[in-house]
């Protein structure tokens, strides 16, 4: 046993720690070829190699047609190179045909499959690197499969019954009913045209006769030059897009109708209708109309030079909604009209500047969205104070001052006003007018901007909340919200509870009857009648078990055990306690039901809705519930009833397995599911809405039975603090409890309940992939951590630690070889226990803090917000500011202590990163550097917190191998960690390679 002990003593105003020495001996000595070892005990099978994982495939777009008959999933492989497979299979796996595809869409009546097919990337890359444009690429083209058509005879090659001959840009196909389909064709390059045009124009000027049309220049220069100046301008305040032809396709005949210059289009959900919007760069031309999908024939709604936008159609179809600012197309800055068009009848405004109800300086916001409530008895649109108009202003760049002023009174830091400048700039306010016209009522304004008009919009009340009043106090605490009731009527709000904190402050029951939240002090649910006819009520303050999360340890309240689902029409809602389902009354006048018993046994149920009709809400009656076993971690789903206890039983199959959430068919029994191991891969499997009849449709990575892989189990140890913990530990394929095998140690918080995930072995955006590790012979294990307010660094340590030595003490770790990885929180963990032991052979610490003083001055780049959030309240722990608990941000930051650093370290922080600014990784490198000690720091210029081009990632997970199988298992060095890559080899040397012995020479006399 490696001997380590830890003796914590706390003094008032200041933090001693006291650690014994680990003495682990860390040298080049033999290298360790883990794998080749354990490839013996495993069949011969080969460890994995990076290549091998560039091409594993992930499933990603999944779905079931209406009538239950067919499954369609698009598989990609990870490598950018390769091409997405489109695959359809009957749901009992009697056919299976693949072609490339993506994006598949079943029509409503599962008559046809429509997709996009994408251009062969061979065939891109080959033209991008002969430096070809973009804009010469090949681009997409439109597929359709008739299903009808498709039988076991029915071969790769003769599938698709359609495919466009031009390339398109779009298409959409109606949600509920319709076969047809409309797609917009992808813009012409008209390059060469121009071209043309101007030599044609060239030579004809060649040959006219110069002295008339020179004296008519000379006479007219001012005047053109005057002309050219406003046109100009007037061109960019009036830019329009120049629409492509729109092609309307009945599936059934094959039947086409094209339509000029469409620059969008919207499709009715049950297919009654297409509406289109063309827009032209010459002065006519631009319009919307409607179009009867049943004869191609189009009626214009409104015409006239403009823009038109936000297009609605209601949910009967019969109306149209739309922005438009073509009456007022030659002002300067135009203002816009919402128009409203019923039975396909010309449009007709129904508000603009001056409507009553819209207030002085407002105008109607082009950005805000356009609705129909549901029976189209309301349109909902977006208002704002009208932006002053700004005159382009020739100015010299010498005179220009550009600056952002910072003020302590700002409710927002300057840095989070501009990542959200343009979202403010372009900011709506929900207004509303009834459907057969009248007056504006504005229900949202600046100091209550969000207003919740629920699923339908017919509610006589909607729900209104404001942060406002809060703003600032997001820098250091959190998020707190007013909530109101709004008169959908008359726009009068009424208050109903003041500073509520976090979930968004309140949400909407779906009946749109209550507003509900989740009150921080009290640990409940609450609820109140919007209509004012029942006070806040406790919903839950009845049930004897705690509601919150008893395993949440943040410096703040802690969250629910689970978020509620309501019952349609608002007849109830389903709470939930760590393990069951509770039916609540939203006005608290009855007492809790419960609907499950998973306490004693540590199982957790869900209500899940796999109902397909429009109605918001779980249908009252029997339900599906999920289920997960906290002990196996295993999942499920089982089936109950939302108005009392029921036996519930089981209808997934046992296994040790996660379970995806079920896909039910619109109109049959039938249902697609996946379900996935360490081992297993997430395939998609089909049968009835009892999982009954499971039949596996998809084999995603049939390659992974010709490596080593591993296996997953749960441990468990005593932390140093004497809790009880578990975590994930991976065993390489042909484990063998009498050898001693490398330890590769991962965390981040909890993570046992991902005991039945599947890990691909691709590269990530920052940390080891476990499956790849235990391929080539390591043990990976992944602990569970709890924390203590104040002290992260060591409860991570307590944690840790204690589980690293008991795996030791099974006899099959070998103590001189043993990793740590982590990124982000995981590796600021890393970071701080370097400081305080020497167990590991070497570190690899992502993106950590290392200097939480000044990362608690630090901002949020991404966000713009402040990070003092982060420590006083949210992930980092230390619970109050750095005034007030001066000597714990001292003592959790690892750079205070890098003198004690004796493990080699890797980090990975790019100079993007808009979570932890990368100067953290820099203190802590030039720290290490400092003290001579070995260190290294990884920058993707470019990159953000994880690395997102997949060249960066492949580069990422060699290096980081390179580094651990070097200072781990004592393979040769490669050059970037022996000596370096000096920056004038930057892009010209990778330092992947190891160097070559130097050569010895021998003289004679």
């Amino acid at each position: 046993m490696v001997p380590f002990s830890l003796v914590r003593r706390r003094v008032v105003g200041s933090l001693v720690w006291q650690a014994a020495a680990v003495s682990i001996l860390v040298g080049p000595g033999t290298a360790v070829v883990a794998d080749r070892a354990t490839a013996q005990e495993a069949g011969d099978k080969p460890a994995l190699q990076h290549d091998d994982t560039y091409w594993w495939n992930g499933i990603g777009q999944r779905l079931i047609s209406a009538d239950g008959q067919w499954v369609a999933w698009v598989v990609s492989p990870w490598d950018e190179s390769g091409d997405p497979t489109l695959r359809l299979a009957r749901a009992d796996g009697s056919i299976s045909l693949s072609t490339r595809g993506q994006a598949p869409v079943f029509t409503r009546d599962a008559g046809h499959l429509v997709f996009r097919i994408p251009p062969v990337q061979a065939v891109i890359d080959s033209m991008t690197l002969a430096g070809d444009r973009r804009a010469d690429l090949p681009g997409d083209h439109l597929g359709v499969i008739k299903l009808v058509d498709v039988t076991a005879e029915t071969t790769a090659d003769d599938m698709v019954s359609f495919r466009t001959e031009e390339e398109i840009q779009s298409f959409q196909v109606p949600e509920d009913g319709g076969s047809w389909v409309a797609y917009r064709l992808a813009e012409a390059d008209d390059e060469d045209e121009d071209g043309d045009a101007e030599e044609e124009a060239g030579e004809a000027a060649g040959e006219e006769e110069t002295g008339e049309v020179e004296e008519e220049a000379g006479e007219e220069a001012g005047e053109e030059e005057e002309e050219e100046e406003r046109s100009a301008e007037y061109e960019k305040r009036h830019e329009k897009e120049e629409g492509t032809p729109l092609v309307l396709r009945n599936l059934d005949s094959g039947a086409e109708t094209l339509f000029e210059a469409a620059a969008s289009y919207t499709v009715s959900d049950g297919g009654e209708a297409l509406v289109y919007v063309a827009s032209t760069d010459d002065e006519g031309g631009d319009g919307i109309f409607v179009v009867d999908p049943a004869t191609g024939d189009a009626s214009a709604l409104m015409e006239g030079e403009g823009h038109y936008d936000q297009v609605a159609i209601s949910e009967d179809a019969g109306s149209v909604a739309f922005l438009s600012d073509a009456e007022d197309w030659e002002a300067d800055q135009p203002s816009w009209t919402l128009y409203r068009s019923d039975g396909g009848e010309p449009a007709e405004a129904a508000a603009t500047v001056g409507s009553d109800g819209l207030g002085d300086g407002w105008w109607i916001n082009p950005g805000g969205g356009v609705s129909f409530s549901d029976d189209g008895s309301r349109l909902f649109f977006g208002t704002s104070p009208r932006p002053p108009h700004e005159p382009d202003e020739e100015t010299l760049d010498r005179d220009e001052v550009t600056l952002d002023v910072w003020n302590w009174r700002d409710a927002l830091l300057q840095p989070m006003q501009l990542v959200q400048v343009n979202q403010e700039r372009e900011r709506s306010y929900l207004a509303v007018v009834p459907g057969e016209g009248g007056r504006v009522v504005q229900l949202a304004t600046p100091n209550m901007p969000n207003v919740n008009r629920g699923a339908d919009g017919q509610g006589e009340h909607f729900l209104g909340t404001s942060d406002v009043p809060y703003r600032q106090e997001i820098s250091w605490d959190g998020r707190y919200a007013d909530v109101y009731s709004v008169d959908a009527r008359t726009g009068e709000r009424r208050p109903i509870v003041s500073r509520v904190r976090g979930f968004g402050g309140a949400s909407l029951s779906p009946g749109g009857g209550y507003a509900y939240w989740w009150d921080e002090s009290a640990r409940h649910w609450m609820a109140a009648a919007l209509d004012g006819s029942s006070p806040t009520a406790n919903l839950t303050e009845n049930i004897p078990y705690p509601m919150w999360n008893v395993l949440d340890d943040h410096p703040q309240g802690p969250p629910p055990a689970g978020f509620p689902q309501w019952l349609e029409h608002d007849a109830g809602m389903i709470a939930y306690d760590r393990y069951d389902a509770w039916r609540v009354d939203p006005r608290a006048s009855a007492a809790p039901v419960r609907l499950t018993e998973g306490r004693d046994a540590m199982v957790r149920y869900r209500a899940v809705d796999l109902s397909n009709d429009d109605e918001p809400g779980l249908a009252d009656g029997e339900v599906v519930f999920s289920v997960f076993d906290h002990v196996s971690r295993e999942s499920g789903y089982a089936r109950g009833d939302t108005r009392r206890m029921t036996g519930l039983d089981q209808i997934t199959p046992g296994g040790a397995y996660t379970y995806g959430r079920p896909r039910k068919a619109e109109d049959a029994d039938a249902m697609i599911w996946t379900r996935e191991s360490f081992v297993e891969y997430p395939d998609i499997w089909a049968g009835n809405s009892d999982f009954g009849d499971g039949m596996k449709l998809s084999d995603a990575n049939p390659q992974q039975s010709d490596f080593r892989w591993g296996s997953a189990e749960i441990v468990g140890w005593t932390s140093n603090d004497g809790t009880p913990l578990e975590g994930i530990l991976i065993k390489p394929d042909g484990f063998d409890p009498s050898r001693e095998y490398p330890l590769m140690v991962y965390f981040y918080e909890r993570s046992s309940d991902g005991l039945h995930r599947y890990r691909a072995p691709t590269p990530g955006g920052s940390s080891v992939a476990f499956s790849f590790y235990a391929s080539r012979g390591y043990v990976v294990f992944v602990p569970d951590i709890p924390y203590e307010i104040g002290y992260p660094g060591e409860s991570a340590l307590d944690a840790v630690v204690p589980g690293v030595l008991s795996l030791i003490d099974e006899g099959y770790i070998d103590r001189k070889k043993i990793g740590v990885q982590g990124h982000s929180w995981g590796g600021y963990q890393i970071a701080y226990m370097v400081t305080k032991t020497d167990l590991f052979a070497a570190a690899e610490a992502g993106a950590p803090v290392s200097n939480m003083t000044s990362a608690y001055g630090g901002i949020r780049w991404q966000s713009g917000m402040s990070r003092m959030f982060q420590y006083e309240r949210t992930q980092s722990r230390i619970g109050g500011t750095l005034w007030d608990e001066r000597d714990r941000y001292i003592h959790n930051s690892p750079l205070f202590f890098a003198d004690k650093v004796r493990t080699p370290v890797l980090m990975l922080h790019n100079d993007e990163d808009g979570a932890v600014p990368w100067y953290q990784g820099i203190e802590f490198f030039v720290a290490l550097r400092r003290l001579e000690k070995p260190v290294f720091m990884l920058n993707y210029n470019g990159e953000a917190h994880g690395l997102r081009r997949r060249a960066n990632q492949k580069d990422w997970a060699i290096r980081m191998q390179q580094f651990f199988d070097h200072y781990v298992l004592g393979d040769p060095a490669p050059v970037w960690i022996s000596d370096g890559v000096p920056a004038v080899d930057k892009g010209r040397d990778t330092g992947l390679g190891v160097k070559a012995p130097a050569a010895t020479t021998s003289q004679g006399g």
